[in-house]
């Protein structure tokens, strides 16, 4: 998982590490294909991750199921506003069953809702990455086990909020340099020193997507209050049932 999340960095960040006279930015156009090869590693690394997780079969059903819900939420008011009721969802799933099998989960959720909205496309490994990041980052805020109640919803309506925001920010990276001279004063200029680039980058992410952002960073705090209590007590339910933890041995009779 590290081994892909570096990959995955520097596939979104090349326009800013690679060198203006690189081979890399005369090639740019090609990109989104290249980077497409990361399907195959990080579906591998997903597999792997639960093949060697040692999750039962319920954790794995609970996967699956959390997967297929996560995609079937994602189209409801796609193209209206930047309303994704999936990441709510996903930050709460991250909350409760922590950051490895969050990061499987997202990945794998993405994945689903591709192949059932047919999304599938370069820019496919880039959201499962994404969303894999985005809900791994759930699993590691603090306070699993202690905190609760009100302070633990406004914690996770917070992140989703933030996150909501880096992670349309991280996407915009993945279109950005291949605009060409579509729109020449925000657009990836390959000769460019790197805060020229920075800015231009800073400018496209204000004209294109801030508001798409702003409501899906909305949506995930409204959902996340109004739903949180009721799906975080039927996650953990759900999860002690699952015995992710606990190894389930047999003691033989006494004497």
């Amino acid at each position: 998982m590290v081994l892909v999340s570096a990959v995955g960095v520097v596939g979104f960040c090349w326009p800013f590490l690679a060198p203006p006279d690189s081979a890399l930015n005369a090639h740019s156009q090609d990109a989104p294909w290249l980077f497409a090869g990361l399907l195959v590693l990080l579906v591998a690394v997903v597999a792997a991750a639960i093949s060697e997780s040692a999750l039962g079969p319920k954790a794995v059903a609970m996967l699956g199921v959390l997967a297929a819900t996560g995609a079937a939420l994602r189209p409801i008011g796609a193209g209206t506003a930047g309303i994704e009721p999936m990441f709510f969802l996903m930050v709460l799933s991250g909350r409760v069953l922590g950051p490895g099998f969050g990061f499987a989960l997202g990945s794998v959720t993405m994945f689903a809702s591709a192949l059932l909205t047919g999304g599938v496309g370069p820019w496919l490994p880039f959201q499962m990455l994404s969303m894999g990041w985005f809900t791994l980052g759930a699993g590691l805020l603090p306070g699993p086990v202690r905190l609760r109640g009100r302070a633990e919803l406004v914690m996770l309506a917070g992140y989703g909020f933030l996150a909501a925001f880096a992670y349309g920010t991280v996407m915009n990276l993945a279109g950005w340099p291949f605009l060409g001279g579509a729109a020449s004063n925000i657009s990836f200029q390959g000769h460019a020193p790197v805060a020229e680039n920075l800015a231009r980058f800073i400018a496209y992410c204000l004209a294109t997507s801030l508001g798409w952002d702003l409501g899906r960073a909305v949506c995930t705090v409204v959902l996340t209050l109004a739903l949180g209590p009721a799906v975080l007590r039927a996650l953990r339910r759900a999860t002690r049932r699952a015995a992710f933890e606990t190894a389930v041995t047999f003691d033989g009779p006494a004497g």
